[in-house]
């Protein structure tokens, strides 16, 4: 337990979801996991908080959002500024993974909330980044 303490002290997951409870689910179940969080609901509220300075570690992000940006758009214009930011992608429809950035995960929903605990643990840890 201690190991997986220190991989997760001081990690900021940016959650990027716009159903309200789902966010409030995966937000509750990352603060427990001793995560810290933040949160957007669209792919532009996620660039307000990454431009802003903010320490950011992980991006979870929905792929369909409201807005002019997906979570295919928002995750590889981030990858711009941060190069090696882990991504990880969720979705309940069926899509081509074509768009992902280069080292990261795509969960299919519906996945535990504790998934998503595990897979930033994996990607933190530098494992080899794959789930499902």
């Amino acid at each position: 337990m201690t190991q997986q303490q220190s991989v997760i002290g001081g990690v900021t997951v940016l959650i990027v979801e716009d159903e309200p409870l789902v966010l409030d689910m995966i937000s509750q179940e990352l603060t427990d996991q001793g995560f810290a969080v933040l949160e957007a609901d669209t792919a532009e509220a996620a660039l307000s908080i990454i431009e802003s300075g903010q320490t950011v570690d992980v991006l979870f992000t929905d792929i369909r959002l409201p807005g002019e940006m997906d979570g295919w758009r928002l995750a590889a214009t981030v990858r711009e500024q941060k190069p090696e930011l882990p991504v990880i992608y969720a979705t309940g429809y069926t899509v081509e993974r074509a768009s992902q950035v280069p080292g990261s995960v795509f969960l299919k929903k519906p996945y535990r909330p504790s998934a998503i605990a595990e897979t930033i643990r994996s990607l933190m840890g530098g494992g080899n980044g794959t789930a499902n």
